[in-house]
């Protein structure tokens, strides 16, 4: 007998549903268990984020165009947790907005462009390097709030202040480091605290932008 291919973007998402599914089940329930870990549910929610591009893809120049109002969409929500529910980001989260920035820069100026196959390759050349950049950040992150309590150092200085005394090499190395208040988790969402779900949309901005390469 014969069957109806099934594309794998759609077989990974149906994959993710039901792992995302027995996650939220299982916190319901609130049992311990593997899929209560962070790293799983960052796994389930990318793979089923990059399956969902890949399927409701639109034309080039439109996607383009969408990838830029995420970002900006992104950007909003943060300064609203920020100004509005008053939670101060750390310098990590400081380097994945500028990252979130540099991601939509490339998206708007791709949608102006309109470019042909050559053009969108290198435009995900550039988005591969920024979004990589950070969802990098955005991981370390992710393991740093995961180290118990104790282990990570105190707060240090504030980012303002070291652009103000240090060196620009200086000012990286030390925010790389990580301190206190990188890990705090602040505002949770299924599980998930803020960098957990900014690598999750960097990695769709990269397989969105690979994809488009193909995509007239």
């Amino acid at each position: 007998m014969r069957y109806n291919t099934i594309a794998w973007p759609l077989a990974a998402l149906l994959v993710a549903v039901v792992f995302v599914a027995q996650d939220l089940m299982l916190q319901i329930l609130d049992a311990a268990a593997l899929v209560g870990h962070t790293a799983f549910r960052i796994a389930a929610w990318t793979v089923a984020s990059a399956a969902i591009v890949l399927l409701l893809l639109p034309g080039r120049r439109a996607a383009y165009a969408l990838g830029f109002l995420v970002c900006a969409g992104l950007m909003a929500w943060a300064y609203y947790l920020q100004y509005v529910l008053e939670l101060e980001p750390c310098p990590l989260c400081v380097f994945q907005r500028i990252a979130v920035i540099a991601t939509g820069i490339v998206f708007l100026v791709a949608a102006l462009h309109g470019p042909g196959r050559t053009g969108a390759l290198l435009y995900a050349v550039l988005t591969f390097v920024a979004a990589g950049i950070g969802a990098g950040i955005a991981g370390w992150q992710v393991w740093i709030q995961a180290q118990p309590k104790g282990s990570v150092a105190a707060c240090g200085m504030g980012l303002d202040y070291m652009l103000d005394t240090l060196p620009l090499t200086d000012v990286i190395s030390r925010v790389l480091k990580g301190s206190g208040e990188c890990a705090e988790q602040g505002w949770v969402f299924l599980g998930l605290a803020i960098p957990s779900w900014t690598f999750v949309f960097f990695i769709a901005m990269i397989v969105a932008a690979i994809a488009l390469v193909r995509r007239d």
